[in-house]
């Protein structure tokens, strides 16, 4: 089987984005569909900010493409992730 490359716009939000040093930026995945678990897992091999900020534990959310979606949540290519630390009202 053949995998194809196709890419996604992550948007890191807040306190993230502030973290990261990025607010935007494409990604390439490694097949037209794949699943929020595994873009995140992509993100924490990167090590550093990243591993710590996006750990097992930490709030966040994601979104994809402006729904608020669960981990096994599918994308693909020309999706938009964003990651967002949870709103707190006042």
């Amino acid at each position: 089987m053949t995998q194809t490359t196709a890419s996604i716009q992550l948007v890191f939000l807040a306190r993230l984005r502030e973290r990261f040093g990025v607010a935007r930026e494409t990604v390439a995945i490694d097949s037209t569909e794949t699943s929020v678990a595994a873009v995140l897992s992509k993100l924490r091999a990167r090590g550093e900010v990243f591993a710590d900020e996006l750990a097992e534990g930490r709030a966040f959310r994601v979104a994809v493409n402006h729904t608020v979606v669960g981990f096994n949540h599918a994308v693909r290519s020309g999706d938009e992730v964003a990651i967002f630390p949870p709103v707190t009202g006042g």
